[in-house]
This record gives structure tokens, C-alpha cells and sequence, in this order.
């Protein structure tokens, strides 16, 4: 009997390795509270990612909301609802009004074209987000950004490690979000970091995730309790040794799915772009039902049926969140829409072979 293949698994580095890497924490009792394998992270990742700052937090909504925060946005966000649902979450958390952006439908980001459209006295910021590792037009976001004087925090949970034009996507934006949740390309089983190259904002991150105190004594600010442990920040010290390895077993899974899908009729699949570094972070495909004859909710069930465990990402909108919907005045956005009714996204992770991707596509193309 064929094992059930899910859309994703967890990369974890070898267990000897983890065992080590934690060892020197049973000598410290240094549990949580930035200790040094916090910090150590920190370092490790400013040099792999090629920015200037690296802050750590429990995970990537809580980093993305704080991020709203110590840039003190206010008033309307400019974004997309083509995404997971902490990015709209996280807008409206901290009080703020999303506003929807539709999506270009080459690439699944944000329209550039439509964003000045929406913006108002009101709006302080574009909280733009790079869909499946495909990066956003962030020369026109830029430029946007300097004309009407509006920050720029990119939503960059699955683009790890990517490069566009040979600069590092955490380098974009006054802010980039990284999620290093278990299911990404790098993950510290739970957790995130911001990304940026203000130096006055570490002192402001470092206080917001512990309760606003800048020392030990007294609170400036209001804060929370986002902080990273020693035990999840040793896993990202291990895996970020391998994630260079991991990448490159996603890729040759990734390959194989091109081989063997690129032409049928009525699937599309995002073409990659030159001037790109790719992580390999997900397989969507749109089922066009009229060209390839079944839904995408029909294939995704027959899949299922077979023993593979595809998922709707992102389906529904977040704009159709019933919580969204009763709260804000929501945009209409047909484009994104149109995609969230046919989007699939097919298994790919490390490890995944050839034959299960054959496996894959060969139920697909029957």
C-alpha cells in the first residue's frame, strides 16, 4: 500500500546534531529571555541573509504585528488578500483598517498598478506580500512608497533565502516578516524574525517582545511576550546548516513536476523569473475546468482519494473571512478571486522523490 504523501514535511537536521547543539543548555539553565543561542542566530542569520539586522521572535505573526507597531503605523494598510490569514489578522490586531489590493495574475502579488487607486489621507502604509517565493515589483512598490510617504513591511514568510537582481529580499521594504513556522524551507519549529536596516529599531524590537522594558526594571512602552527560546533558536542553528541542501532537494522534486506537467492543457504553473533566486517553498498549479476538464476541487478530492494530501492555498480570501467582512468595508478583487477558486498546491519538501512526484502527476494527468 502507497504511503499518504502531505503537501508538506517538517526539515529537521540530524537528531545526534540537535542533541549536541542543546547539550551546553543543561550546564546554563539559559532557557529563554535572548540568550546566546538567540543571539547566536541572530548573527548567524544576518550573515546568511546579507542584511544588517536580524531580530527574533516566537513566530511570525507576532513579529509582523510588533513590526506595525514600532513603526507606528496608524490608519489604513495597503495589502492583498491573496495570503495566509495572519497577514490580514496581524493588520487589524494592532487596530489598523486593511485595505485590498488585487493581484496580478502572471505571479499571484500585489498589483502595482492598483495600489494608488487606494490610497487615501488615511493610509501609512503597503503591506505587500511575496506569494509562493515569487517576489513582488518591488522597484514600483519603492516608488510608490517615496511619493506618497508611506512605509513598506513585506510579508516575506515564504521567499527565505531568495535574491532578486543579486540583493537579498530581507534588504526590501523598511521591514521584511520572515515565519519560521515547521512547514517552511528554514524553521525553528515555531518562530520569526524581522529583517531591516534602521539600527535604532533593535533596541525597540528587542523591548516590544518583552513587555516593552528596555532593562530590568521599568516598562517605556506596552509590549507583549514574543520572545524566542534557546531550544527553538538551537533548532534554527542546525537547520540553517542544511537549509542550502534542503533547497537543493526541493528543487530537483520542484524540476520533476515541471517535467512532467508543463503543457497540459488547462493546468498553469508561475513561470519562474531570471533575475530570481527561487527557494522552492511551494508547487501551485490553477485547474482551468472548462480546458483541463475537472475542477480544482474535483482534483484535489481525487488526489486525496489516492493517498495524496494536496492543499487550497490560500482559499478562501482572507476578504472573505467572516470576521473581515464584519468589521471592514472589503474591495473587490476579482482577479484574486478568480485564482483562489483554482489554486492548488501539490505536495513538494525535501525528500519528496522523484517517483513520489511521478506518483503525483501521473494521477493528475490521468
Amino acid at each position: 500500500m502507497n504511503k499518504v504523501i502531505n503537501v508538506v514535511r517538517a526539515s529537521l537536521p540530524p537528531f545526534e546534531e540537535y542533541v549536541e547543539e542543546i547539550s551546553d543548555i543543561w550546564e546554563s539553565r539559559w532557557l529563554t529571555h535572548t540568550g546566546p543561542k538567540h543571539q547566536q542566530l541572530e548573527k548567524d542569520l544576518e550573515s546568511f541573509l546579507d542584511t544588517p539586522n536580524v531580530e527574533l521572535f516566537s513566530n511570525g505573526h507576532m513579529a509582523l504585528e510588533l513590526a506595525l507597531r514600532v513603526l507606528k503605523v496608524k490608519g489604513e494598510v495597503i495589502t492583498t488578500p491573496f495570503t495566509f490569514a495572519s497577514t490580514t489578522q496581524a493588520i487589524a490586531d494592532v487596530g489598523l483598517t486593511p485595505v485590498f489590493c488585487d493581484i496580478n495574475e502572471t505571479d499571484y502579488t500585489m498589483d502595482v498598478d492598483k495600489i494608488e487607486d487606494l490610497i487615501t489621507e488615511k493610509t501609512e502604509a503597503i503591506v505587500p506580500v511575496h506569494v509562493y517565493g515569487n517576489i513582488c515589483d518591488y522597484k514600483k512598490i519603492e516608488e510608490i512608497a517615496e511619493k506618497h510617504h508611506l512605509k513598506v513591511i513585506y510579508d516575506a514568510a515564504h521567499a527565505f533565502g531568495e535574491t532578486i537582481d543579486g540583493k537579498n529580499v530581507a534588504n526590501l521594504g523598511d521591514v521584511s516578516m520572515f515565519s519560521f513556522h515547521a512547514t517552511k524551507v528554514f524553521n525553528t519549529v515555531e518562530g520569526g524574525g524581522l529583517t531591516f536596516a534602521d539600527d535604532a529599531l533593535c533596541k525597540e524590537f528587542a523591548a516590544i517582545r518583552q513587555f516593552g522594558m528596555y532593562g530590568k526594571e521599568d516598562a517605556e512602552m506596552l509590549g507583549t511576550n514574543a520572545k524566542m527560546t534557546e531550544f527553538h533558536a538551537a533548532m534554527g542553528l542546525c537547520n540553517l546548516r542544511h537549509v542550502l541542501e534542503e533547497i537543493n532537494k526541493r528543487k530537483m522534486a520542484y524540476e520533476r513536476y515541471i517535467e512532467r506537467l508543463t503543457g497540459v492543457e488547462g493546468i498553469y504553473i508561475c513561470p519562474q523569473k531570471e533575475n530570481v533566486s527561487y527557494n522552492y517553498a511551494y508547487f501551485p498549479v490553477r485547474f482551468n475546468e472548462e480546458i483541463f476538464g475537472k475542477s480544482r476541487d474535483q482534483m484535489a478530492n481525487e488526489l486525496i482519494q489516492n493517498g495524496i494530501v494536496p492543499r487550497k492555498y490560500f482559499y478562501p480570501l482572507t476578504s472573505d473571512f467572516t470576521i473581515i467582512k464584519e468589521k471592514f468595508v472589503v474591495q473587490d478583487t476579482p482577479i484574486a478571486g478568480k485564482i483562489a477558486d483554482e489554486i492548488l498546491t501539490l505536495p513538494l519538501y525535501a525528500g519528496l522523490s522523484e517517483e513520489e512526484v511521478d506518483r503525483i502527476c501521473d494521477i493528475v494527468m490521468k
